[in-house]
């Protein structure tokens, strides 16, 4: 990500001409541009009457897309385009890292929830990672090398979905990436720019992530072809004899045997005792739809908590884009991104406040501190009173189902960590335990990570509307609101509504944080840079910090349901290389 940061108090007016020249023609002049008076759309949705698939890879929309057409379900064609991405876009995910899913199952008429995350090495206890740190002289868990690792849960989801809802043999879902592995594929454009990015920096954590992952020790450019046989073999492995190839067999051993020569903390057992997780989804009504998201170890019922809040304020009236709507958004993020950072961990070690955490009534009692200026000083409330870099993709088929999927190396392209001959990296979602032992998301052994990764599900009137997801981090549910509320409150379409211009607050406290921190100083807000300037010194004025980012506001994909004309909408947005395609 590139930044340009500039930090501006509500009293200073150092580089305004540099916002007067940037803000001056905003975002107005698009309107025009338009004929169908969608000001915020780069081109208009897909729409289709059989089945659809959006991804951040347009190749990869195209292999589900293809599985889709041979009689394949929305669940084969997400797991076909995940392994897809995982070979096409190793910047963002891979069969390394973990993966979480809502499906809609149109015949049960009923909404699903998976977790597929892995947890920590069980052999590895909290002394022993605080004596691994205090020898690289720091007292949080690296990024980088084989602290971070935890096992590796995509596999496992792909075969727990693939159980309950696929149709075709897994040898037929994965062969289209297991010939792309072997014969190659152009890289596209963002990609590459990510790729080049993370190979200075994982390089020397690996000899193997070098030979894996760079032509001739560089990442490879736009355009140019990459292959990787090793994923070939292992997906190829993988399709013939299921999971347990990854997770009791061949593969297990050949890990547990590098991990044990290489000072690696995964062994055997890990694997075997790894399982996913099937949950049901939560939700909250907002303004007469219900938002879906999954419950902790991951982060999704943030962007519950942020939508409750915002009910009790009228956004279509303050208007989109406005300092009001802005400052309202901002303002209940650095509330509820104080609870996330207490409260969010993994429910098998800790009894979560969860009723509490969604209350309409604690909503309420939270929106009261929102004033007319930026807070300074937040802390996390009290829930208990109240009790009673990742990819993602989406698939619908014929038959009325719906896929919601993401999946991710957690940064970037993980922990640098490739085992030889295996063609892929391991995640490094370890980073996110926090190393304070009166914390909930403490590291333990076995413990799953609090997640950043989340999809979203949207009804209406109890039927499937919209399947949708916002990669990026700590965006995420800040980047799920913005949707929900560019949709509901502001009557934009699906693509406008991923395409249209987004903010990003930075500085609350994090999960992985000592305990009884507290965001003081009021954080940063990353405006984009399609927003008049008139609302930037409207924000100032509210004592809103403010900088420019390049980059960094996530990546949308998003596939609606029509009832009424039993077609489906398809949205990609222009951030990605991706595309939205249906038949």
């Amino acid at each position: 990500m590139d930044t340009i940061t500039l930090r501006l108090g509500p009293g200073s007016f150092s580089c305004l001409f540099f916002f007067f020249l940037l803000y001056s023609f905003s975002s107005n002049v698009s309107a025009t541009d338009r004929i169908t008076g969608k000001n915020f759309a780069t081109r208009s949705e897909v729409i289709a009457q059989n089945g659809m698939v959006a991804t951040s890879q347009p190749l990869a929309t195209q292999v589900g897309l293809d599985i889709l057409k041979s009689g394949g379900s929305a669940v084969d064609a997400a797991i076909a385009a995940n392994a897809a991405l995982g070979l096409m876009e190793p910047t963002g995910n891979g069969i390394g890292g973990d993966l979480f899913a809502i499906i809609w199952d149109n015949k049960k008429q009923k909404l699903y929830g998976l977790n597929a995350s892995g947890r920590s090495p069980l052999g590895l206890s909290f002394e022993q990672l605080e004596k691994e740190l205090k020898t690289l002289g720091t007292d949080t868990i690296p990024a980088y090398g084989m602290l971070p690792i935890s096992v590796p849960g995509t596999i496992d989801g792909w075969f727990e979905m693939h159980k309950k809802f696929g149709q075709l043999p897994m040898e037929e879902i994965l062969a289209p990436t297991i010939k792309y592995a072997h014969q190659g594929f152009p890289v596209s454009e963002l990609i590459a720019h990510y790729w080049q990015l993370s190979v200075p920096r994982l390089s020397p954590q690996s000899g193997n992530f070098e030979s894996t992952f760079t032509i001739n020790g560089k990442a490879p450019a736009k355009g140019e072809v990459f292959r990787n046989p090793e994923l070939g073999k292992t997906l190829s492995l993988i399709a013939k004899q299921g999971r347990d190839v990854f997770y009791k067999g061949t593969i297990a051993r050949q890990i547990d045997r590098f991990m044990q020569d290489n000072n690696g903390f995964l062994r055997y057992r890990d694997f075997a005792s790894h399982r996913s997780e099937w949950v049901t989804p939560l939700s909250t009504n907002y303004r007469g739809y219900d938002v879906f998201e999954l419950p902790p170890n991951g982060q999704g019922i943030a962007a519950l908590q942020m939508l409750n809040i915002l009910e009790n304020y009228d956004l279509k009236k303050s208007g989109f884009l406005s300092s009001e709507s802005l400052h309202l958004m901002i303002e209940a993020k650095k509330l509820v991104f104080e609870d996330r950072a207490k409260f969010y961990a993994d429910p098998d070690f800790n009894q979560l406040p969860i009723t509490g955490l969604l209350s309409k009534d604690y909503a309420k009692a939270r929106a009261k501190l929102i004033g007319v200026k930026a807070s300074r000083k937040v802390d996390a409330g009290n829930p208990a009173l109240y009790q009673g870099d990742t990819i993602y993709l989406t698939t619908a088929d014929k038959d009325g189902n719906m896929v919601s999927l993401i999946q991710s190396n957690y940064r970037g392209m993980g922990s640098g960590v490739v085992v030889p001959g295996l063609g892929f990296v391991f995640q490094d979602r370890g980073q996110l335990f926090s190393m304070d032992e009166s914390h909930a998301n403490v590291y333990a052994p076995g413990k799953r990570p609090f997640h950043t990764i989340i999809p979203a599900f949207v009804m209406k009137d109890g039927k499937p509307y919209i399947s949708f997801g916002l990669m990026g981090g700590a965006m995420q549910p800040q980047g799920h609101v913005q949707i929900i509320t560019n949709i509901i409150d502001f009557g934009m379409g699906l693509q406008e509504a991923g395409d249209a211009v987004r903010w990003q607050h930075f500085g609350s406290t994090e999960p992985t944080e000592a305990r009884g921190k507290f965001i003081k100083d009021g954080g940063v807000v990353a405006l984009e840079s399609d927003i008049p300037y008139q609302t930037i010194r409207e924000l100032m004025a509210k004592g809103h910090q403010v900088r420019y980012d390049r980059g960094g506001y996530g990546g949308y994909q998003a596939i609606m349901f029509d009832p009424e004309n039993k077609v489906y909408y398809g949205a990609s947005e222009s951030r990605k290389d991706g595309q939205a395609a249906g038949y």
